[in-house]
C-alpha cells in the first residue's frame, strides 16, 4: 500500500509538470487538461487511498469526544497538575 500511495504521488506531479510545462510553451488548453487531471486523480484516488491506508486498524472511538474520554482527559490532567506542584 505505502509504494502503491508513492506511485500515485509521483504519478500525480508528474501530470503537473507536463500539464505546466504545455503552459508555458503556448499550448494552454492541453496543459490546463493534464494539470486538471491531475488535480482529479490527486483528489479522487491519492487522497482517498491515503486516508484509508492512515486510517486503517485504528479505533474510531479513541479520537471521538465521549464522556469517558472527556473523564481521562480531566484525569489526565489533574495527575499532570498535581505532579508539577
Amino acid at each position: 500500500m505505502k509504494y502503491l500511495i508513492r506511485i500515485l504521488f509521483i504519478i500525480v506531479i508528474l501530470l503537473f509538470a507536463v500539464g505546466y510545462y504545455f503552459k508555458n510553451t503556448g499550448d494552454h488548453v492541453t496543459g490546463d487538461q493534464w494539470v486538471g487531471i491531475g488535480i482529479l486523480a490527486a483528489s479522487f484516488i491519492l487522497m482517498p487511498v491515503f486516508i484509508y491506508h492512515r486510517w486503517k486498524n485504528k479505533k474510531v472511538k479513541d479520537y471521538m469526544l465521549t464522556e469517558e474520554n472527556i473523564k481521562k482527559m480531566r484525569d489526565f490532567n489533574t495527575e499532570e497538575n498535581t505532579d508539577n506542584h
